[in-house]
């Protein structure tokens, strides 16, 4: 962007309307003498723009449209045109051996046409589209070698393309004299970057310091400063990117748009212009926009209008940034604006003098051509010394505000010093009535976990009867079986007792054997002993069933009831469940049916009488909803389903009853909730359900729907 700020079309009509020099007469040849080759050319120069871009030499060679430059540096703008000098050059110096030198890297192609008799010419080109090592000169510039002898005069043709600025100074002079004035160039180039790599590490270790944004945005903005200049004076091509040459012609447009970027980041991080001046702030995109445009069109475009666009944008950027800063600076009297201010018009100072040099109304010199290398360092020079300053700025401003509140903080001290006597009494006080209200507590708290003990108690004591008219009506089936076999029983007994008896006097009798026998038969037949032993049979098996029956409540009883409820132990899910089936059968009553999809489950660290105590409530709650969907009619179905994942043991009970509303489930686990009947429910079975389940780190969940069914799933850790 640097390069191109003074390129807008007003500041050329201003250089017209003050310059005299650029309507000068000029020579018609140039005469080289031996001291010359410093110095560029003030004359000879005769100009020719090919429209068509398709001439070729011998039709410009014949061409009567060439015209002498009008100043002494020619300066054709941006032209899409083939632009052909015409030099004449007389050689009175006794050196046959002279350098032609076009000091301008941007420039695109360069040929020189050398005649060499009988009308023919000889072609030396130098062109950005080829790699830089295979330039002859290896110069930055477009440096060509002619050999002339003394007192000859000769006429050559220069040919040049370009997309940038047609800028064309022109050196002829003797190999030392132009080398030893590019040395020169070279030094002050060097001592320009120089400058700049001392101005880029020195701010590059502030910001690595301070981690202020402003830095990070002043070092890219140095960097592509830094690479503009690269570019502008064919440094870059020559060291950087040498066999880049697609690159080499994009860059330009690169740079300047990474410089405009990086300028408008700078100030409006420098300048706080967020704050200070929003609507000029929002503003900046627009510019933003503008050069990804530009840098878009050089890469898919128009490379020339893309130059325009540059050569447009420069000019209103940098006075829009210089109006934003002096209005910070006007407004706010915000010292780092005029730092920024002074820079920025010492750099636009150096551009006015760059053009006035392209426009001859300055001499074409050492210290013409690098007045804008000179204006931008002293520019970042100065750019560095604001920001140090606003660094200084900032700290006396933190020490400042540091000072204040440490008053603050005196003051503050002072305060609670005063007030912690009041506080102590206040304090003394409150604690007193806290400790009353928190033995208050302690009672209420007290007496709370008494009337949750009693309502455990209570819902046990239900549990506990139901359970005793389970047991009951269980055990009575079997025993009633037993007892109506005893008395059967033991008037069989008796009968082979009197049988044993009959057999011992039949023995002692002197009765032949037959008659014996026939007397032992007949016996027989009275008391039919064969239907006797089957009856014997019969009754037994009974009794032997009563009492297995029996033995089966029991243990199913005494594995329901856990007396080491309290003590977590590893036990069978599927065996508590059994338990608890045989506990309630008196409840299904032979009509419903109980489905078991029972698991191969591994025993599960747990409390076994209180889960028993929460499958119990479930299933007692399952039937109560069965038998008030199908009352006294079958169809009633109860299914049990186990499972495990590895982690968890699941078991799923699912009844066909009434099934539960959403508002009903919602309240589903509330303490003394119930829909059953007055008398029927305490409301608490399913409350301590859910909190024994809690207890084991497991999950409770409900799938209901009226007149369905419900679903219970309980989801229980293998390991507590």
């Amino acid at each position: 962007m640097r390069y191109f700020y003074y390129k807008l079309t007003f500041i050329v009509l201003l250089i017209f309307c003050f310059s005299g020099t650029h309507g000068q007469a000029v020579d018609s040849q140039i005469v080289f003498h031996n001291g010359e080759g410093s110095e560029f050319l003030h004359g000879g120069i005769y100009i020719f723009q090919d429209s068509t871009n398709k001439l070729t030499l011998d039709e410009v060679v014949h061409s009567s449209g060439f015209k002498p430059s009008p100043v002494a540096i020619p300066n054709l703008n941006v032209t899409s045109n083939t632009v052909w000098l015409r030099l004449t050059i007389n050689n009175e110096s006794v050196t046959e051996k002279m350098l032609l030198e076009i000091d301008n890297p941007l420039l695109n192609d360069v040929s020189l046409y050398i005649p060499i008799g009988s009308g023919k010419y000889l072609r030396k080109t130098e062109s950005k589209a080829l790699p830089f090592y295979q330039r002859e000169s290896h110069s930055e510039n477009y440096l060509f070698e002619l050999n002339q002898k003394t007192g000859v005069t000769k006429t050559y043709y220069v040919k040049i393309n370009s997309f940038t600025q047609l800028i064309i100074p022109i050196k002829i002079g003797k190999i030392e004299s132009i080398n030893e004035a590019d040395l020169n160039r070279d030094l002050l180039r060097a001592l320009y970057f120089g400058i700049m790599l001392v101005m880029f590490l020195y701010n590059f270790f502030v910001y690595v310091s301070v981690k202020d944004k402003s830095y990070l945005y002043y070092i890219v903005y140095l960097l592509s400063v830094t690479l503009v200049q690269l570019n502008i004076t064919g440094l870059g091509f020559k060291y950087l990117w040498p066999q880049y040459p697609s690159f080499e012609q994009f860059s330009v447009y690169l740079f300047s748009a990474l410089t405009a970027f990086s300028s408008i980041a700078f100030i409006r991080q420098f300048l706080n212009t967020k704050n200070f001046t929003p609507k000029l702030h929002k503003w900046f995109w627009l510019f933003g926009v503008a050069y990804i445009f530009t840098a878009i069109n050089a890469v898919f475009g128009n490379k020339q209008l893309s130059y325009n666009l540059l050569n447009a944008l420069g000019l209103p950027l940098s006075l829009y940034m210089i109006y934003t800063a002096a209005v910070i600076r006007i407004r706010y009297k915000y010292k780092p604006a005029s730092y920024f201010l002074i820079a920025w018009t010492v750099f636009l100072a150096s551009i006015i003098l760059f053009v006035l040099k392209d426009y001859s109304v300055l001499p074409f010199n050492i210290v013409t051509v690098s007045v804008l290398q000179i204006g931008s360092a002293i520019e970042v020079v100065l750019l560095s010394i604001a920001l140090a300053d606003r660094i200084n700025t900032l700290k006396k401003e933190k020490e400042q505000s540091q000072a204040e509140a440490l008053e603050a903080l005196r003051e503050n001290e002072k305060i609670i010093r005063e007030q912690n006597v009041v506080l102590e009494a206040k304090v003394d006080e409150r604690t007193k009535e806290l400790k009353a209200s928190n033995d208050d507590l302690n009672q209420a708290m007290k007496d709370l976990q008494d009337a949750e003990m009693q309502l455990v108690e209570s819902e046990k004591m239900a549990s506990l009867g139901q359970l005793t008219a389970g047991i009951a009506h269980e055990i009575n089936n079997p025993i009633n079986f037993v007892t109506s076999n005893v008395k059967p029983l033991k008037r069989d007994v008796q009968i082979l007792f009197e049988t044993v008896e009959m057999m011992e006097k039949i023995g002692i009798d002197g009765q032949s054997i037959d008659d014996k026998i026939k007397q032992i038969e007949d016996y027989k037949q009275d008391i039919d002993f064969d239907y006797l032993k089957v009856e014997i049979d019969h009754l037994l098996n009974g009794i032997g069933e009563g009492a297995t029956r029996t033995a089966e409540i029991v243990k199913g009883l005494r594995i329901f009831s856990r007396l080491d409820e309290d003590d977590l132990k590893k036990a069978d899910i599927n065996e508590g469940l059994e338990s608890t089936l045989i506990i309630i059968n008196n409840l299904l009553n032979n009509r419903i049916e109980v489905i078991k999809n029972y698991g191969n489950l591994p025993l599960v660290e747990c409390y076994p009488g209180k889960l028993n105590q929460v499958f119990l409530n479930i299933l007692t709650n399952g039937i109560y909803a069965i038998n008030k969907q199908h009352g006294e009619a079958p169809g009633g179905k109860m299914t049990i389903t186990t499972s495990t994942d590895g982690q968890n043991v699941t078991i799923k009970m699912a009844d066909n009853g009434t099934g539960m509303s959403e508002q009903t489930k919602k309240k589903l686990f509330e303490p003394f909730f119930t829909t059953k009947d007055v008398g029927e429910g305490t409301g608490l079975g399913l409350s301590i359900a859910y909190n024994t389940i809690n207890k084991h780190g497991g999950r409770i969940y409900v799938n209901t729907k009226p007149n369905e069914g419900t679903e219970f799933i309980l989801e229980i850790p293998i390991l507590h």
